[in-house]
């Protein structure tokens, strides 16, 4: 009997010599410990047995079966490691190779034209705020002092998604709403983003193009705290040398209202192509804020005044850049772009 234990033994351990593959582990396994597997054959003679001898033989089953199963352990943990030393051969990055050049890109003159104006405002002092590009007449329009029927608004030819809400045209409604937040606390803004107008896409006017606005309100504010900061912004972006000029104008929600020129940065104001041989170049609208539109907002005129001012940033960024289109900023024409 002990020799044929130590002859299933041998016969085992030549088994595993062989076995490659999980599979075949599993179909060795079952040759030794299955059905119709040698041990079994054992068991089915234990009842021809005497009780001594029954107890004997079931011993050394016991003890080969424990033989086996540890055994088939140890092959499955080897098979297992040598799965993933070869997955890790097969896996492996020499990393002394030349690497793959990915290309990056810039940002875009636009956001990088906006971000110069928002650290310049902030370091005077200002928040940003934002507001919904889909925007409600009210917000739009009717608060800032152009009711309904009011013949400014042909100025700002819309997109209506329906009678009351349309694409902002100006990012005035952002104003509004942090004026009605604040009740009547000062408020001190900047705000940037996109809008929409009905215009004719040519090389100086397209449907969709950005602004930044800008609303002080407070007790005590002035038509010189207005020039004061618009002198500040256009020599920090363009010279310390240019000059600021204030002609009168018209905007329905300030009052006196003003546009605001520079004097050309290119000719120091003597006269060029750029400045149509003016000497000046026009590059925003601005004004005190006008009593009803502090009113509708909750301020009383008499105790707050504030000013406000529009600046268009294609504008300003084709001055900077000498470009002659504003349909470049939108076409993603990488030759264009990368020159920036």
């Amino acid at each position: 009997m002990d020799n044929q234990f130590k002859l299933l033994q041998e016969r085992l351990l030549e088994e595993l010599a062989k076995v490659k593959t999980m599979n075949e582990l599993h179909e060795t396994k079952a040759l030794f410990l299955g059905k119709k597997s040698p041990i079994q054959e054992l068991f089915a003679r234990m009842k021809d047995l005497s009780i001594e001898e029954k107890k004997t033989l079931g011993q050394k089953v016991n003890w080969f079966k424990n033989y086996v199963e540890e055994a088939i352990a140890k092959k499955a943990e080897a098979l297992e490691q040598a799965q993933i030393i070869a997955q890790l051969e097969s896996e492996a990055i020499d990393v002394s190779l030349a690497g793959i050049a990915f290309s990056l890109g810039n940002k875009h003159p636009l956001t990088k034209m906006t971000e110069e104006i928002e650290d310049i405002f902030i370091g005077m002092g200002y928040a940003i705020a934002e507001g919904p590009e889909v925007e409600l007449d009210l917000y739009n329009f009717e608060m800032l002092n152009l009711p309904k029927g009011h013949p400014a608004r042909e100025m700002q030819d819309s997109f209506y998604i329906d009678g009351n809400t349309l694409l902002r045209t100006h990012t005035s409604p952002v104003q509004v709403r942090t004026l009605l937040a604040a009740k009547q606390q000062p408020v001190k803004i900047i705000c940037p983003g996109k809008v929409y107008r009905r215009d004719y896409d040519d090389a100086t006017h397209s449907h969709q193009f950005m602004q930044i606005e800008g609303l002080v309100v407070d007790r005590g504010i002035t038509m010189s705290d207005l020039k004061g900061t618009l002198t500040v912004l256009m020599q920090k972006m363009f010279g310390s040398s240019l000059e600021v000029r204030f002609r009168p104008s018209f905007f329905p929600f300030t009052e006196p209202s003003v546009e605001v020129d520079v004097t050309c940065f290119k000719c120091k104001g003597h006269g060029c192509s750029l400045c149509k041989n003016g000497g000046w170049i026009e590059v925003l609208g601005a004004g005190m804020v006008h009593p009803q539109v502090l009113k509708m907002s909750g301020y009383d005129p008499n105790e707050f005044q504030g000013f406000a001012f529009g600046i268009g940033i294609e504008r300003l960024t084709m001055l900077r850049y000498g470009i002659d289109d504003i349909r470049h900023f939108y076409t993603d024409d990488l030759r264009f772009l990368k020159q920036f």
